[in-house]
This record gives C-alpha cells, structure tokens and sequence, in this order.
C-alpha cells in the first residue's frame, strides 16, 4: 500500500532541509501568498535531492493575509493569477532539468474553488493549459475535483493530517478555535487512518469516510517536522509507503 504526503513549502517557514526526508510531494509557493523565485530554486532542488515532486502552489494575490482571506476575483481573473504562477514555476523547473507534477491551490483560494464550480473550472482550465499531464490536488469530494476531470486533467484527493472537519466533509475554518490539529499523536491516528481508508470523526462527532490519494500538511504548523517524522514513521508501521503517484 502506497499513499502520498504532500507539504506546503517555500513560504518562509525554513523547514525545507528538515522535512524532505519524510514527504513525497511538495507544493511550492510561488510569490503571491509567499515565498519568491530565489526560495522557489532553492526548494525545487532539495525536491531534487530527495526524489520528492514538485508542485505549484498558487494562491490570490494576497501576502499580507498569507492568501488566507477570500477575495472576490471573476474566474477569467482567477485563471490568469494561477496560469501566471504555475509558469513562473515551469520557468524555474526547466532551468534546473526537472518538471511540475501537480498542482494545489493554496489556502482561501483552495477553499472557495471546492465549493464553487466555476472558480473550480477556471482553475482546471489554468491548470491543462500550462501542461494537461498535470495532477490537480484538490479537497476529497469537491467541485475542485470534478471540474479538473471534466477539464481532462488527473486528480488527487486531498485529506488533511492537521485539520479538523464538519460534518459535510469540509475544512473547518481556521476561524474557529479547533481548526488545527496539534497534538502529534491525533495528527499521526488521522493520517493513518485516510490511508488505511477507514472513517475518522468530524469535530461533531459525525463518522466521515474521506477518498485520500494524498495526505496534506502545513509546513508553516509549529511542529510541522515532528509531525512529518511521526506520520512518516506511522505509516510505516502499517506497511504503508510513502510515495507520490
């Protein structure tokens, strides 16, 4: 059994280095909610270094709230901010002789496009026009999901180590007090679960059974190294591998 742990990267936290050894994918901040195309070289090539793929992380144009508040953006402007970021990364990939294996919108922009389709499908379109063998990572159960494969695109479903849901299968928002996961060994138990494909509880109480292709976690979390390492070690205690598809 084979399952992949992404990590959001390049966005300032400085755990590049430290965390490679225990992923299998990386989504790269590129310059709109953070990070810039030095950082963005930098950890392409760890990526490199440790056989780890590389991901665009596009976001609205938005670092002052680190692109985690909603904007009101028409889709042909939301199609244009990501194909401008997903190229900016394609730039910077070619010039070291490797490729872009997905991509994951990052933070308000990732949470409005699951849920509104045509946001959604502005993103696929942005997505299979800079590269139709791209992979778009998007919450499990989403429109974000259904309008990539409608677009031709892969898809990977998207579950989350280190945050809570609702009952309906959506993230809780980071408004709420029990967003965020941070107690290693709950992280380790969810993470161990979506791969085992079995239930996990939303905040509720209600019992959600999520399609997990591919586990998420915050690289700029407080412990994000310590819980790359257990989750890690975690999966393999159930013989589960780390690995990208």
């Amino acid at each position: 059994m084979k399952i992949d742990l992404n990590c959001d990267l390049a966005e300032g936290a400085g755990i590049e280095a430290e965390i490679m050894p225990y992923i299998s994918s990386a989504n790269i901040a590129c310059g709109f909610h953070a990070g810039d195309p030095a950082l963005m070289k930098e950890t392409v090539r760890l990526c490199m270094i440790h056989h780890v793929a590389v991901g665009a992380h596009p976001s609205f144009p938005d670092r002052e709230n680190f692109g985690r508040t909603n904007m009101e953006m028409s889709p042909q402007q939301v199609y244009a901010i990501v194909k401008e970021q997903i190229i900016l990364l394609q730039t910077i990939v070619t010039e070291l002789g490797t490729t872009v294996h997905h991509v994951k919108p990052h933070g308000a922009l990732y949470n409005m496009s699951a849920k509104d389709h045509l946001l959604a499908s502005a993103i696929a379109t942005a997505v299979h026009d800079c590269d139709p063998g791209l992979i778009l990572y998007g919450l499990s159960g989403s429109a974000s999901l259904i309008e990539a494969k409608s677009a031709g695109l892969k898809t990977a479903a998207e579950v989350f180590a280190d945050r809570t849901y609702q009952d309906d299968g959506s993230l809780t928002p980071r408004t709420l007090q029990n967003a965020l996961i941070t107690d290693t060994h709950a992280a380790v138990n969810q993470a161990v679960a979506f791969a085992m494909s079995a239930p996990i509880q939303s905040i509720n109480g209600k019992t959600l059974v999520l399609n997990a292709e591919t586990i998420c976690l915050h690289g700029d979390g407080a412990h994000a190294v310590e819980f790359a390492q257990q989750i890690f070690e975690g999966l393999q205690t159930q013989d589960i591998q780390v690995g990208y598809a």
